[in-house]
């Protein structure tokens, strides 16, 4: 089994779906413990000297200026756990809980939170043991950190609660004693430090990157069916086009779907034909396509800056020839503005996407247009065809017409005045997450027509269309009379979201890029 070593600098949302996903081992870099000792160091330094610290020993929010004496320093602590420990919804999934877990844990090693290495070893344990709390999804306001569910996350850390373990729920504190594992003791900071940071959002936002790099990755491949499968042209991405307008995002799909359709037979036979323009949903794809890259280029960068930041208040930078005030500041690190502001961005090129899918499956589908036969159908009019697959991509647009609405438009100003402005954050992150989901359904129906226009072609696609058309094969029953094809589709619409079929496309042709600077690489 793989692992993951996490230092606080170099973490990608990879191998946070290493850790949540396929269940990767995670150990801690050497020198990022020395860090999180010296930041501790601070911690015991500030508490030996008495010093009035916001975090270590005042209360918290609005209870800013309430200063707690020596001996209750450990109940501060875990009474704030207990206190914020409020979510509502559903549960967060045990491949959430466990991204949120190691995002947690890098942004700690990174050596600014002042925590106690207990802290990191108890976190360590529960993810390489399969120790996973229970997180109920709703409580985040994406400022001041997520924190009722990094709450909930804490409280089967310290024995209370309840986890899930080997697939039941169970009490938190049995759990621990069958593990061989102590409860964690929240020492000063340490409590603060668990659940004021943005890992709940960061957790969600590397879900869905990744399966965005394969989605829009098969975006591409599909339209390329598409195209094929209506004698559509691919002049419209002439290199010289998209010089003329150099946006990165749409010479890069220009690019690839040159690349795509390389030695399409279809494309060969019908180059002389006599049609002059495509629709906009065929001519436009790189401008579409294109700019919606560039918004999962802009979300892949902020996962990774925010992967390997400290989020947490107060931020410790430890000084160790000149110790003083000047080594804790509070400030405003936990606000998750950038990521919601950047989800918020990418739900919505996901309904543009979405949309020119759904045009395009409307167009392969009417007579009137550039459907071979009306609806694809065998025997149309006694057959119905694939009627109704435009019906669904079309309901599920709908829904994405509701994801593509803001969350990052509302705040509310909470604890007394003193966090008067949120980000939302995590609503913003999840939304985009349930928006991935919707995308990936349209764009499975748009591939399942393509697939049935494909049949009525007397000549061969490219080599990575055909191998692609193969793979969705193995799903697609092999039969174009009327008869039921949800559960085809919803296969289909999975396996959007991740690798395989592109590993067995790059086996048998070349790599193809999913990101846009991942061309240099090439």
């Amino acid at each position: 089994m793989r692992t993951i070593t996490l230092d606080g600098t170099t973490l990608t949302s990879s191998e946070v779906v290493e850790v949540a996903s396929n269940n990767a081992l995670v150990s801690i870099a050497e020198e990022s413990m020395i860090r999180v000792c010296n930041s501790r160091a601070v911690v015991e330094r500030i508490l030996n000297e008495h010093e009035v610290v916001y975090g270590i020993n005042t209360g918290f929010g609005s209870l800013v200026n309430t200063q707690i004496n020596s001996q209750e320093l450990e109940t501060l602590q875990l009474n704030l756990i207990r206190s914020h420990a409020t979510g509502l919804g559903e549960y967060m999934s045990i491949e959430e809980v466990r991204a949120m877990m190691c995002v947690r844990i890098n942004s700690l090693v990174k050596g600014n939170s002042g925590c106690h290495p207990d802290v990191i070893n108890q976190l360590v344990a529960f993810l390489n043991k399969g120790i996973h709390p229970t997180v109920p999804r709703i409580g985040s306001l994406g400022a001041s950190g997520d924190l009722a569910p990094l709450s909930h996350l804490a409280l089967g850390l310290i024995g209370e609660g309840k986890v899930n373990y080997l697939g039941e729920i169970r009490v938190a504190k049995d759990v621990l004693m069958e593990c061989e594992l102590l409860p964690l003791t929240l020492r000063a900071k340490d409590g603060l430090s668990l659940i004021n940071g943005t890992s709940q959002m960061t957790g969600f936002l590397c879900l869905a990157l990744e399966r965005l790099k394969n989605m829009l990755t098969y975006s591409d491949l599909v339209a390329c069916m598409s195209i094929d499968a209506t004698e559509s042209t691919i002049t419209p991405m002439d290199e010289r086009v998209h010089n003329a307008r150099p946006h990165p995002g749409q010479i890069f799909v220009s690019n690839r779907i040159r690349n795509i359709l390389s030695g399409s037979q279809i494309l060969a036979n019908h180059k002389d034909c006599n049609r002059v323009q495509d629709p906009y949903s065929f001519r436009c794809i790189p401008q579409v396509h294109g700019a919606v890259s560039e918004t999962l280029q802009r979300l892949n960068e902020v996962v990774y800056t925010e992967l390997n930041s400290a989020t947490d208040n107060p931020l410790i930078f430890p000084d160790i020839s000149n110790p003083g005030r000047h080594e804790i500041i509070s400030q405003g690190n936990f606000h998750g503005e950038i990521l919601a502001l950047t989800a918020d961005a990418m739900a919505l090129s996901l309904f543009e996407i979405s949309s020119i899918s759904e045009r395009r499956i409307d167009q392969m589908l009417d007579p009137n247009r550039l459907a071979i036969k009306p609806f694809l159908a065998e025997d149309p009019g006694l057959e119905s065809g694939l009627m109704i697959v435009q019906y669904s991509a079309a309901a599920a647009l709908g829904e994405l017409h509701g994801h593509a609405s803001p969350r990052t438009s509302f705040s509310t100003p909470t604890s007394a005045g003193q966090e008067d402005h949120v980000s939302m954050g995590s609503t913003a992150c999840w939304n985009l997450l349930q928006a991935v989901r919707r995308s990936s359904e349209v764009l499975a129906c748009e591939l399942f027509v393509a697939r049935r226009g494909l049949h009525f072609m007397h000549h061969k696609s490219s080599t990575q269309v055909e191998v692609l058309v193969r793979c969705a094969d193995t799903i697609i029953q092999d039969d174009v009379s009327d008869r039921t094809t949800s559960s085809e589709l919803r296969e289909i619409a999975s396996e959007m979201l991740q690798s395989s079929w592109l590993s067995l496309i790059e086996a048998e042709t070349n790599r193809i890029p999913k990101l846009i600077r991942e061309i240099s690489l090439l």
